[in-house]
């Protein structure tokens, strides 16, 4: 189990640096935060470009500004905004706790609803419960998120006035994001449930279980999910940290103060640490999340440890 565990950390290791490098080269492609930033009067001149460029540490060598952010990113020193000089570890410390809170409760939402669906469609093959649940999945396909979340809004927020519009002020902001990003989520789990479900119920330990006597729910729940969880915890894995990386139209939708938001005020400023920060933490949560999957399925099966 040690060697399996170093192998994955090692390569964990290896996409974190690759990822970190790919996103501070691009972002300094987006343009010079020195034009966006010059505050002085009348014509700008190359020395205000400089000045600032020296204000900023746009003027080193890419190398050394790379060098410097891994350093930072470390010692968990991320540097201060161009816009405003806050820390950019308090924007962040201040903006990830949202998102993912959004994510866990969305997330939830998605697996407390795609594994009973799915149970029951693979139990009721064929059967009305079969279409239903299939045609559910395939209208949840077709629903793009930003268009369920604005007519959630129109019909909850705006029309009947159950549900605060937007912003993060209590548990009841949870509802109208959490069930945009769940339904989702939910109808692709379900056909994935469905089908992992299929194929293990003709197995023949399924069969002995039930020769046994044993209930329909421990048959279900004890034996055939148990042993079809390795497709189920990879996808749900990978889903969720893609989930990180996609809410910020939800966030912009309901103007939720997350990641995602945080990223997009960047953009428009070209504000280099904070974007740059932004993305290295989801991308670094992703690559965690990737890890944690593979660590369990050294746990989950141990055939896996041992190749």
């Amino acid at each position: 189990m040690a060697g399996f565990l170093i192998k994955r950390v090692l390569q964990a290791l290896f996409v974190v640096i690759a990822v970190t490098l790919v996103v501070a080269f691009a972002i300094r492609l987006t343009g010079d935060p020195a034009l966006m930033m010059f505050q002085g009067g009348g014509s700008m001149t190359e020395e205000d470009l400089m000045r600032i460029r020296a204000e900023l540490g746009t003027d080193q060598p890419f190398v050394v500004q790379y060098l410097s952010f891994m350093q930072g990113l470390v010692t968990f020193d991320l540097g201060k905004s161009f816009v405003g000089g806050t820390p950019v570890a308090r924007l962040i410390g201040d903006a990830l706790p949202a998102t993912l809170m959004l994510a866990f409760v969305s997330m939830a939402v998605s697996i407390a609803l795609s594994i009973p669906l799915g149970i029951k469609a693979a139990t009721s093959r064929g059967k009305l419960a079969d279409q239903l649940i299939r045609a559910f999945s395939l209208i949840g396909l077709s629903f793009p998120n930003f268009w369920l979340a604005t007519m959630l809004v129109l019909l909850f927020a705006i029309t009947f006035n159950l549900l605060p519009p937007s912003g993060m002020s209590g548990p009841e902001s949870f509802i109208m994001p959490a069930v945009t990003m769940g339904v989702i989520l939910t109808a692709t789990n379900v056909r994935l449930v469905r089908t992992a479900m299929l194929e293990t119920l003709q197995a023949q330990y399924v069969m002995v279980a039930r020769a046994k006597g044993l209930s329909e729910s421990k048959v279900l729940y004890k034996h055939a999910l148990r042993n079809c969880a390795i497709p189920l915890i990879t996808y749900f894995g990978l889903q969720f940290g893609g989930l990180l990386g996609g809410i910020v139209v939800i966030e912009r939708v309901f103007n939720w103060p997350g990641m995602g938001t945080l990223a997009f005020e960047a953009v428009g400023a070209r504000d280099y640490p904070v974007l740059q920060a932004v993305i290295t933490v989801l991308s670094l949560m992703i690559v965690g999340i990737n890890l944690l999957v593979d660590i369990a399925y050294g746990l989950v099966d141990p055939r896996i440890r041992t190749e």
